[in-house]
């Protein structure tokens, strides 16, 4: 995982913390909702940035193909 996205993470750990905790306690509606936004952009960052979005596994398929075609 990328530096960038370990701090992404804990922070998305705090905020759910911080959403169930205003869930818990009762929490005014608006003030639950603002921070379910700011959990779901923060969410869709991570996975934007991930790097495990951005690999292709096409490559390494492709390898083992090669490889195999070899032995027969």
């Amino acid at each position: 995982m990328v530096w960038g996205d370990q701090m992404i993470n804990d922070d998305i750990c705090k905020l759910r913390d911080q959403l169930n905790n205003s869930i818990i306690q009762g929490d005014d509606y608006s003030e639950i909702y603002r921070i379910s936004v700011e959990l779901d952009q923060l969410i869709a960052k991570y996975y934007r940035t991930s790097p495990q979005e951005k690999k292709k596994p096409k490559g390494r398929r492709c390898k083992k193909n090669k490889i195999l075609f070899m032995y027969l």
